[in-house]
């Protein structure tokens, strides 16, 4: 569950920057540290000459979220004073990703690196939200053009490992969806239970699941398209235009479907499903694998916040045992 990317600025208030290309880039560029380097990189890379206000905008409970006013044109920058640049760069890593399939759109990453003190940061376009939610169809469709349009060569997996709100997430590229699925996704997962809770029972049995999903999987083709990776109703926005804005991803090259595994609290409806399905069409059996990407959700909920989630991953756990019959 990532931190909401929040308070945003109008179109026009974006920085006049040349564009950046993230098309080759394994790794996004760290700045070596300077006494204010966010400061710094604003008044040179950013073409701006004045900073005339920073003010405090939501930024969630991991990172602190500031607003720089500039002659240039407006900036987002979040600072973390507790943990080096390797999340941000997967954020920013994602984020470039995203912007780079011209679909859907989310914010444009211009720079991360460390804070002099501690911590690091990252500087991103501002966006300014509108009043009201949007058009859910739009999304749907918007959502399928970004999993249509973002394919990998490399197979399942990401250039980096980032993280899912703060627990780590593997992205080892692999060949087959089904073993990165079930070891870089729920495997993993299963394995923090055990060692955070000592959890054997949940353990077991889904490692049970794992070894037998396979069939779960018949009779279709998996593309490896670029999700999001974490879209739940706090990552998800729309500007003033009333156009959709996706937030803080999790992003790997994965299975199309399991972009819906936080639908549980991201209140997608009918008209979403419709769109996204007119232009990615809905494989054979989708809604015996529903569940399955909802749990590996459910686990890092587990995991993060505590016993609570328990019932509900070892639920969906149970049923599909007793689905497959083993």
């Amino acid at each position: 569950m990532a931190v909401a990317h929040v308070g945003m600025l109008s179109h026009s208030c974006l920085p006049f920057l040349p564009r950046l290309s993230f098309t080759k880039r394994k790794t996004f560029t760290v700045t070596a540290m300077s006494e204010d380097p966010v400061r710094e990189w604003i008044l040179s890379e950013g073409k701006a000459t004045q900073i005339t206000r920073i003010s405090s905008v939501g930024g969630g409970c991991i990172s602190l979220a500031n607003r720089y006013d500039t002659d240039a044109g407006c900036f987002f920058v979040k600072t973390n004073r507790s943990i080096g640049p390797s999340m941000f760069e997967g954020e920013a890593l994602g984020l470039g990703a995203m912007y780079e399939t011209g679909t859907i759109r989310v914010p444009r990453p211009f720079k991360v690196g460390p804070l002099p003190m501690g911590g690091s940061y990252i500087i991103m376009e501002f966006i300014e939200f509108g009043a009201s939610r949007g058009n859910q169809s739009t999304l749907g469709r918007k959502l399928a053009e970004m999993h249509r349009a973002g394919k990998s060569q490399k197979g399942f997996g990401f250039d980096v490992d980032n993280t899912i709100g703060s627990t780590p997430q593997i992205n080892t590229w692999t060949s087959d969806w089904i073993q990165f699925y079930g070891e870089h996704r729920l495997g993993y997962q299963l394995k923090l239970a055990l060692d955070q809770y000592g959890d054997s029972t949940i353990y077991e049995k889904g490692k049970k699941l794992v070894k037998h999903m396979a069939p779960l999987f018949e009779n279709i083709v998996i593309e490896p398209c670029l999700l999001h990776g974490d879209l739940w109703s706090g990552n998800i926005t729309y500007d003033k235009n009333g156009e959709p804005v996706i937030l803080d991803p999790a992003c790997y090259y994965g299975h199309s479907e399991a972009e819906f595994g936080m639908s549980w609290c991201a209140s997608f409806g009918g008209s979403f499903y419709n769109a996204y399905f007119q232009v990615m069409p809905k494989q054979p059996g989708f809604d015996k694998r529903k569940e399955l990407y909802l749990l590996y959700h459910y686990l890092n909920h587990y995991n993060l916040f505590g016993s609570g989630y328990r019932s509900s991953a070892m639920s969906i756990i149970d049923d599909y045992l007793r689905m497959l019959n083993v």
